[in-house]
């Protein structure tokens, strides 16, 4: 709950309670459990003027969960920042714990503690100039394809998904049908690959990049080992951490790896990428798309 742990008991009790309120004390609510850091260095006004509602409305949220009103509401969130416990919980401690909590608390444990690790191992091998450097070179492609096949294709899907919302010549692959050999037949040096897999590395991801490379395509590539055939000589090669104790390799590191290079590409394009974002989202709006409280 974005780093708040002492008053996690409020939070769980505000977002159970959180059907029931009125619609403008929902909205107050719902901006406590996505900020909670903020109750604590916040005024009532300064809460409500953030929501742009009445300082009421902020005073009957905490009521109707409660408390006598928004001082006595925000008193746990100020001890919290005062004890200094909205920083992580030891992670030793805390997993230890984990473990004994019953007959699967090794597993889970086991997952926390490798999901953490690849995360961190991950980002430690990767430095911001290099990120911004495989940034650049997206932004400036003519076309930019991205390749994951098996668990790989929802990482490269997602990674699309997002990426379109702002940049207007990325592409999937393998298209529906198609194979990411055929889907590359026209690109050259003007383009960009993104490919992404890891071991057992898949045969067609590997032949995508020797042909892109063949082509003159710019390839960034990510993947689990320096040893991968995927980043051998390639301008932008990154290596991930996917270890788990289960049978399938974690994507969670190289979804953090790919959100962050996106938000490299929207730093690097400048007002371009924000602009059409705001027109992507405001049109969603219009249409209808996001639920909307009565």
């Amino acid at each position: 709950m974005n780093g708040t742990n002492v008053s996690d008991a409020i939070l769980e009790r505000l977002a159970a309670e959180l059907p029931a309120l009125t619609p403008e004390a929902r909205k107050a609510a719902a901006y406590v459990l996505e900020n909670p850091r903020d109750v604590g260095v916040s005024t009532v006004r300064e809460i409500a003027q953030a929501l742009g509602v009445k300082p009421n409305t902020v005073v009957r949220m905490a009521r109707q969960v409660g408390f006598d009103g928004y001082e006595d509401f925000r008193t746990p969130f100020r001890d919290a920042i005062r004890r200094g416990e909205t920083d992580f919980p030891d992670r030793a401690r805390w997993l230890q714990d984990i473990r004994k909590s019953g007959d699967l608390g090794g597993l889970f444990a086991d997952m926390v503690s490798d999901t953490l690790r690849n995360v961190e191992e991950t980002f430690a091998s990767v430095t911001p100039d290099a990120l911004e450097a495989a940034a650049i070179a997206i932004w400036n492609a003519r076309n930019v394809f991205v390749l994951g096949v098996g668990i790989n294709n929802s990482n490269a899907r997602n990674f699309t998904y997002l990426a379109t919302t702002g940049m207007k010549q990325i592409h999937a692959i393998p298209r529906a049908g198609s194979t990411p050999v055929d889907d590359l037949a026209w690109a050259d040096g003007r383009d960009v690959l993104i490919a992404i897999t890891c071991k057992p590395y898949r045969a067609e991801v590997v032949e995508a990049v020797q042909i892109a490379r063949e082509q003159g395509l710019t390839i960034v590539s990510l993947s689990d080992s320096l040893a991968s055939p995927i980043l051998h000589n390639v301008a932008h090669g990154f290596t991930v951490s996917v270890d788990t104790p289960q049978f399938f390799p974690s994507s969670v590191s190289i979804i953090a790896l790919l959100e962050t290079l996106l938000s490299f590409v929207v730093a690097v394009a400048s007002d371009e990428i924000p602009d059409r974002v705001a027109t992507f989202h405001k049109r969603r709006h219009q249409l209808g798309l996001y639920h909307q409280d009565p």
